[in-house]
């Protein structure tokens, strides 16, 4: 083989091996445009990963996403609702081994293995499987995973419905002279985020809150959030914009009747024997987990 078809086939293999990067995926950003990093030190062995429904920036260092991408419509909620859960947690194999979180990081850590871009998102069986690779999960306080953020949740895929078209970013922020860890080097955040930019109307707001469990959280401009996580999250976003955060749902005022209670299209009968199955599966693999 010559040198010329021998250096053709390298150039072929490492571009099948790398990972999708943020600009094959434009349609999940806000104005195609992938949020920004502007704290050098978070930019460091970064990889950003396309998936159907959403995309991430996973740092080699924290192994875990710095945020998540998503673009919320009415049409993918409702699809979304109707997509039932089945947890599917797996490693991320697009990412080198000594950068990513294993399974095994999370066993026993305290912590829920918290979504960035939440499987409630996805409008897909595929989408939401996707959903369950580490590349998009952070150690989360276990109260505030199921309390307060899931409520956040909720109330963004409300928001999404009523307006039609919401571009959403969810990330972690790192503060402190010493970070928590867990496993072979997973850090745990010691905030969250979740920015939301209407494109109809302009304007954008982020949810900030802590990763403990109380149940306080804060509305945060764009630049506000930007100098709190170092990442501008919208940065085609027009300046008069970013100042100002726009009103953002009361995640306290569902109450977590939004986790309680069957789909509209659905009796409690149906939803019983959904929520039944789907516990009688989470319950054997923590058992194979605890095993093995």
């Amino acid at each position: 083989m010559s040198a010329t078809r021998r250096l053709g086939l390298v150039l072929v293999l490492i571009v099948a091996a790398s990972p999708a990067s943020a600009e094959t995926c434009p349609a999940l950003f806000a104005e195609g445009q992938a949020p920004a990093i502007v704290n050098a030190k978070l930019a460091a062995r970064t990889e950003a990963l396309c998936y159907d429904a959403f995309a991430v920036l996973h740092s080699g260092v924290t192994r875990t996403p710095l945020y998540s991408a998503e673009h919320l419509t009415r049409a993918s909620v409702t699809d979304a609702r109707a997509v039932a859960r089945d947890d599917s947690f797996h490693e991320e194999s697009r990412l080198p081994p000594e950068g990513r979180a294993r399974l095994e990081d999370y066993v026993r850590s305290g912590f829920d293995r918290g979504h960035l871009a939440p499987a409630g998102d996805m409008p897909t069986l595929q989408a939401q499987a996707q959903s369950f690779t580490l590349a998009n999960i952070v150690p989360q306080d276990r109260v505030l995973n199921r309390g307060l953020w899931s409520d956040i949740e909720e109330a963004v895929r409300r928001a999404a419905t009523r307006r039609g078209s919401l571009y959403v970013v969810t990330g972690a922020i790192f503060t402190g002279e010493s970070v928590q860890q867990i496993g072979a080097g997973v850090l745990v955040p010691t905030e969250l985020f979740k920015a939301l930019y209407d494109p109809a109307t302009g304007e954008a707001g982020a949810y900030l809150v802590r990763n403990d469990a109380t149940r306080e959280w804060r509305a945060v401009s764009p630049d506000a959030l930007q100098a709190a996580a170092g990442i501008d999250v919208f940065p085609a976003l027009a300046p008069a914009a970013r100042m100002r955060a726009m009103a953002l749902p009361d995640p306290h005022a569902l109450g977590g009747e939004a986790r309680r209670r069957p789909r509209a299209d659905e009796g409690w009968g149906p939803w019983l024997d959904r929520e039944l199955a789907r516990l009688a599966r989470k319950l054997f693999r923590d058992l194979l987990r605890s095993i093995y």
